[in-house]
Order: structure tokens, then sequence, then C-alpha cells
């Protein structure tokens, strides 16, 4: 094709909702434009990009013995009550009725899809180590969308899933995979890391992130100097340090008038902020929460849910 016919509409100025600057050079390059908050066309040049990641993606899986499936975007409530994530996966899960007043949801991972197909195919262990994929389109609800594609409510995944006749072969299929991805990510020239994540609503025992590093995103990883160990915030775990011994006073009552957090209150009390325990209320499930805290401490969301084993 010749540029001159090339839809390719640029932009002079940032658009004013790109915080990011890969969001502000993909609308300017014409490669994406918003449709509605987290959710986005594609343009000839964006579509062309995305088709070449997933030519390598298919490249390496497939050399790894993955084959490709297509599931439906739209599973129905049946298999998410069964698996019990109908109500643990929260608003994130878009959810409809058909004609017939059935219940449905939108796809944001189709872990229950593609176990039934499999519980439904496959008759015996001979069958198995079984390795499918797809690359298709998810939606997820969320409640901040930002960052262009970074964090879209609806977006382009690879997903795979694994069966396994026992745990050892399951985890060499793990390690296998992962070796793939880091291939994969090589291919596409990205400086990242492999670390430790919190597995979420998704579920299971064992989850490593591949974050590729930048001075703009949505998560935090943290990584030790002297070992290989990484993480993600979320899921990151750390020695406490030796604890302070001090003489406490009598317990007493003190008013504390004009203050409202923790760090005007050591300011008042002339004490730090590590001497005082703030408590946190959180509703999880319809019944409440009190999540004490160090002062000087933040509380991690992700790592209450996990905690308390329901959404908060």
């Amino acid at each position: 094709m010749l540029f001159s016919r090339l839809h390719a509409p640029t932009l002079k100025e940032d658009p004013s909702d790109a915080e990011v600057v890969s969001h502000q050079l993909l609308v300017r390059a014409g490669m994406i434009r918003q449709v509605a908050r987290g959710i986005y066309d594609f343009l000839p040049l964006g579509l062309r990009s995305v088709r070449k990641i997933e030519r390598i993606i298919r490249d390496e899986l497939d050399a790894a013995g993955c084959q490709e499936v297509l599931l439906p975007i739209i599973s129905p409530a049946e298999l998410w009550q069964e698996s019990g994530r109908w109500q643990i996966y929260g608003k994130e899960l878009l959810r409809l009725r058909d004609r017939h007043d059935r219940e449905f949801c939108v796809g944001p991972t189709h872990e229950e899809v593609i176990t039934d197909l499999v519980r439904r195919d496959v008759r015996s262990y001979r069958a198995l180590p079984l390795n499918l994929y797809q690359i298709q389109t998810k939606f997820r609800d969320e409640v901040r969308p930002r960052f262009g594609l970074i964090r879209g409510r609806e977006f382009v995944m690879k997903d795979g899933y694994s069966f396994h006749s026992d745990y050892d072969d399951c985890r060499r299929e793990y390690e296998h995979m992962r070796r793939t991805y880091t291939r994969i990510f090589n291919r596409c020239g990205l400086e990242f890391r492999a670390v430790e994540a919190d597995t979420g609503a998704i579920g299971g025992s064992l989850s490593h992130e591949f974050q590729v590093l930048a001075r703009s995103g949505e998560d935090l990883i943290v990584s030790c100097g002297s070992c290989d160990y990484a993480a993600n915030v979320e899921k990151a775990e750390a020695r406490p340090p030796e604890a302070e011994t001090f003489d406490s006073a009598a317990l007493a009552r003190v008013a504390t008038p004009g203050t409202k957090t923790i760090e005007e209150v050591s300011v008042f009390r002339g004490e730090p902020a590590e001497r005082f325990v703030k408590t946190l209320i959180f509703m999880a499930d319809e019944a409440g929460v009190a999540a004490l805290v160090r002062g000087d401490d933040q509380l991690s969301e992700t790592k209450l849910k996990a905690a308390v084993g329901c959404d908060v």
C-alpha cells in the first residue's frame, strides 16, 4: 500500500487525558483512539504492531508444544458458580442476561470454560499433559482505567492452560513456560523481571509476573541486591526489623483534638509514628473487618483480601 493511502491520523498536541508518555505517543502517532474509558480502537499501525507481537507469541508457544484454541467471549454463569468465582470476582465481572433471562458474563479470563472443555473431551490420563492457549479479547470492568493500554477495561490477552496427571509434571511445565515467556520477552526487545506475584481471583499456589521495567506503570516491584529474590509489592515479604523495647506509660485515655491522621497525632504527642497503632475498617462480604497496622506502615488491600479469604 502507498503511504499516501495509509490511515494514520496524527496529532500535534498530547491528549489531555493521557498521563504517561506511552499513551500520549500511541494517540499522537495515530495507533489508537479512545472509544470510552479504558476502551480503544486500534488503527492500522496499532493493529499491525499487535499482530507482530502475536506472531512472536505463537512462534514460541507452538515450538514449546502448545496448541491454540479460540474460546467464546461470553460464558454461562453456571460454570462460574460451580468454581465459586461468580461472587468472588466482584464488580470487575461484567454480567448480563440473554432474552431467556439466563445469566452470562463477559470473560475476564477463561479457566472455567477451558476446564469444562477438557473435562468433557479428555477421557484418559494418557492424553495428558495438554497445553492449550488462545489470544483473544477480554473485559474487566476496572474501577479506575488509566495509563492508556496499560490498565484498560477491554484488552487482548494471551491466556494459556495446561492439564496434568500429577503435580510434578505440572511443576515441570510451569518452568518450561517460564523459559518460553523469557524468550518471548527477549524477542520483543524488552527489559523485564520475572517476579513473584499474588494469584488474585484467578487462584493457584504459585504465580510469576513478567514485569517490563519502566518509569511509569501500574505496579511496583521490589528486589534483593544480594540474591535473585524479586516480587510484586502485593506479594513481597520482608523480615521484620528488630523490635524496639521501651517503657510504656500506664493505660489512659488521651485527647487528641484537631488531629485526624497518625502523622498529626505523632506530632501532637511528640512520639514517632511507629509507636502508634492505627485501626482501618473494611467491609468484607457484608461483615466488618478491622485491620490493626503499625503507625508508620501502609496496608496492602491485596494482602488483606488473601488473609480474610474474600473481597474487601
